[in-house]
């Protein structure tokens, strides 16, 4: 859960928290495991992630092409493969990427690394599915780690990704996208109607507190 991270006020729990996330640590899924770098997105302490691998291990994902944006871990992608998919794991974040490539291959897997923000570099290419953890906090990213955690000041990052995501979304593919009550959800789906999408509820899931939320994305 991303607001752990945030409301962490006790100076020992502060010093905790940091010296957890100032070396590599193992995350492991359905037999699966990655190092997480420092400077990578840490799925230990949050919720998102595994709430996500616990929705697509629901899906039939067996010959489907799937593309996980900012795919931080790299956890989703490897299990996606796992399920049968054809998988692209896209990031910003070159070092992400780096060690994404060395745990496909540690866990004889197939996946498809790309350097790209959001989809510039996955242009005229199609998917089953599209699958979004995002930065969310409305603050200006100083450094790549950070750039995980926050979204812009005025919501950057949402309004490049659903001013690109149309040319991605069709009647045969599907995206869905994670959030939690700790965002500003209304102004994000704000931005989603004015580029003639909507976002649908499809699954709550509250842990320790916070409540979290798939959206399905879809054209309006």
């Amino acid at each position: 859960m991303r607001n752990f991270l945030k409301t962490i006020t006790h100076p020992f729990l502060k010093l905790g928290l940091s010296l957890f996330y100032s070396k590599s640590r193992k995350f492991s899924y359905d037999g699966i495991e990655v190092i997480v770098h420092p400077n990578v997105f840490p799925p230990h302490l949050t919720w998102s992630t595994k709430i996500l691998l616990n929705f697509i291990s629901t899906i039939n994902l067996k010959d489907k092409s799937l593309l996980e944006l900012g795919c931080g871990s790299g956890i989703i992608s490897l299990y996606a493969s796992k399920k049968g998919a054809t998988v692209t794991a896209s990031d910003i974040n070159k070092t992400a990427l780096e060690h994404l490539e060395i745990a496909k291959i540690k866990n004889n897997l197939n996946v498809n690394c790309v350097y790209s923000n959001l989809f510039n570099n996955l242009k005229n290419q199609t998917f089953n599915y599209i699958i979004i953890n995002p930065p969310y906090y409305p603050k200006q990213p100083k450094s790549i780690k950070e750039q995980a955690w926050f979204c812009g000041e005025d919501f950057e990052y949402f309004i490049d990704l659903f001013d690109q995501l149309p040319m991605y979304i069709n009647e045969h593919n599907t995206t869905f996208m994670i959030l939690s009550q700790d965002c500003n959800l209304e102004h994000i789906k704000s931005i989603a109607s004015k580029n003639n999408m909507s976002m649908q509820c499809i699954l709550e899931k509250k842990v320790i507190g916070e409540k979290n939320f798939i959206f399905k994305i879809t054209l309006s």
